[in-house]
């Protein structure tokens, strides 16, 4: 079978879209879209950060959110991602997204996203601060989810989530698809 080589690129898919929640320096809450997200362990979470007014924010408080978008807050989540709050100070209000502050950190949560975890900074791999170009990785100390995205069980129901999974390889946003399988389970067909 032919192939074609494309050199260093890091393709795991699906990539969640995730809005990181947090305050700044005068009280209001501040979104950014954050592509580079992944499960560390089962209670923690690593992030790729750059400098922006979201990374200076967890850098003083070390608290924050993460909503994981869904298809109804496409076009919001993309523009807190390719909008600076340089250039709108106040881009929650720009969204119209609903904010509480979280139960267990100091930091805000979008109540338009069904599924939000909430962090607290555990290390910072490759800086001594975050931002500028560093890994961090954050426990979960909380992870709600809107009732009305709960399937029979009481759990989180991504049919109903409709996650938003950003594509970088054709640079598209996509919702996470069909349940094919059974993890933990389906591989035992094969057991002798």
């Amino acid at each position: 079978m032919a192939h074609k080589n494309f050199g260093k690129k890091g393709w795991l898919q699906p990539m969640p879209v995730a809005i990181i929640g947090t305050y700044n320096a005068d009280g209001t809450p501040n979104a950014m879209n954050a592509a580079w997200v992944g499960e560390w362990d089962a209670t923690q979470i690593t992030i790729s950060l750059s400098k922006h007014t979201s990374t200076a924010n967890i850098n003083a408080n070390m608290e924050f959110t993460v909503a994981l978008a869904n298809k109804e807050n496409m076009v919001a989540a993309d523009y807190v991602g390719i909008t600076p709050a340089s250039k709108d100070p106040d881009k929650v209000a720009t969204c119209g997204w609903t904010v509480e502050k979280a139960e267990f950190v100091n930091a805000p949560v979008f109540t338009n996203f069904p599924l939000t975890l909430e962090c607290k900074v555990a290390e910072i791999v490759g800086q001594t601060e975050v931002g500028g170009g560093c890994n961090l990785i954050a426990d979960v100390v909380n992870a709600r989810c809107e009732e009305a995205y709960l399937d029979e069980n009481g759990n989180p129901d991504l049919d109903k989530i409709q996650i938003l999974c950003f594509d970088t390889i054709g640079l598209k946003y996509r919702v996470m698809g069909e349940v094919v399988g059974n993890a933990f389970k389906d591989g035992a067909q094969l057991s002798k």
